[in-house]
């Protein structure tokens, strides 16, 4: 094919596949100076948008919005792509959106591509504050998809986020791919990525750094793929806390592959509370990651009880058919491996294959690996040598 017929080509299915209805902020009142409120313009734009009968587009052009506490409500009648070029920041005052849980909020809304942009919580100050116990806000979380279903997110940046970053509740089919997220490792609280009762949820090729799990696995999530993840600094990845209630949802299906983690808390875990609550975590999949001086590179904790509230119960939490394979690396800790399981449900199909965590300590003693009522076997090669 001739390149200029080539180039026709390529323009048409740009075209094709460009939204037919295009809305943006600034035409509707937002303005990029990070001083005016555009709440408002930011609404009647998503209004315009949600109620196209063609496909359609909000975009946000270069320069800083300040927004409030905002909701994107749908259902919507045809496919959005939500454009950002510029950057959404919150108010100075961390009460104005702290005082809601949310500050970014897609409620009900399906067929949505999220792309590029950063969005800034300006967290600081709110840390600060929990830090001293002040009397502070319940903190907001900087972007969350609730009740949405088919949904990209792709590009985009996140700082600094009050608590969590981005939050993916009851939504189905969601794919989080070369996301940016950055908090200081001290911020509390301020996960990465959190899903919980979600099934289909995909997240691939992000760089996630902050004061808590890069990305964390909650009750009822189901058919969860993440690759290609740099986790650092941060607690790892982690599912769970689980176990810490009543008729809670299990977790399964979850593969973790292909990623790195950095001079974290832990590598990836399995964490419930010391409760006798019934539910499980079961068929999960860790494979082909790197640990570069990481505190706690595997790790199964069922006595999870940081209040102290429950030492002498046994967690309800059944753990069972997890696979760790070719997971090499080098450990902060001399206990590379812990499977800290119930007493009264212990876990069971652990399967370890071809595993090489060594210790960085310079006296060069070896890793160990530590198990309580946890069930399972080796293949291949296994360092430290296997407590199952």
């Amino acid at each position: 094919m001739p390149k200029s017929a080539l180039l026709l080509f390529s323009l048409l299915i740009v075209i094709h596949l460009s939204p037919s209805s295009a809305y943006n902020v600034v035409s509707f009142g937002a303005r990029g100076d990070g001083r005016t409120d555009s709440t408002a313009a930011f609404l009647r734009a998503w209004k315009a948008a949600c109620s196209s009968a063609k496909p359609a587009s909000v975009s946000v052009p270069r320069g800083k919005y300040l927004l409030n506490s905002i909701w994107f409500v749908g259902p919507c009648r045809s496919r959005i792509v939500f454009e950002m070029s510029g950057t959404i920041v919150a108010p100075d005052n961390y009460n104005v959106i702290g005082n809601s849980e949310f500050w970014i909020l897609f409620y009900k809304v399906s067929q949505l591509t999220v792309v590029g942009g950063t969005v800034d919580a300006k967290g600081h100050a709110f840390w600060s504050c929990r830090q001293r116990n002040g009397r502070c806000p319940g903190g907001a979380r900087s972007i969350t998809f609730q009740w949405c279903n088919n949904v990209v997110i792709s590009g985009l940046t996140s700082l600094n986020s009050q608590t969590i970053h981005i939050a993916i509740n009851h939504s189905n089919n969601i794919k989080i791919q070369n996301v940016k997220i950055t908090a200081p490792s001290g911020s509390p609280n301020t996960d990465g990525i959190h899903i919980q009762s979600s099934r289909g949820i995909t997240v691939t090729s992000s760089t996630i750094g902050t004061g808590d799990d890069c990305i964390s696995i909650g009750p009822g999530s189901m058919n969860l793929w993440i690759e290609k993840i740099g986790c650092g600094p941060g607690h790892g990845i982690s599912i769970g806390s689980l176990g810490n209630s009543a008729n809670e949802e299990g977790v399964q299906n979850v593969t973790v592959t292909n990623s790195v983690f950095t001079k974290t808390q832990n590598g990836v875990r399995v964490k419930a509370w010391a409760r006798p609550y019934g539910s499980y975590a079961r068929n999960l999949v860790f494979r082909n990651l790197i640990m570069r001086n990481v505190g706690n590179p595997i790790i199964i904790d069922q006595k999870y009880c940081p209040d102290n509230s429950c030492p002498r119960e046994s967690s309800g939490l059944r753990v069972s058919q997890v696979l760790y394979r070719n997971i090499k690396g080098t450990s902060s800790t001399q206990a590379a491996m812990t499977f800290v399981c119930s007493a009264s449900k212990p876990c069971y199909g652990i399967k370890l294959q071809d595993i090489k965590l060594t210790y960085v300590n310079t006296l060069r003693r070896p890793t160990v690996a530590y198990c309580e009522h946890a069930d399972g076997y080796t293949t291949g090669s296994v360092s430290p040598r296997s407590c199952l």
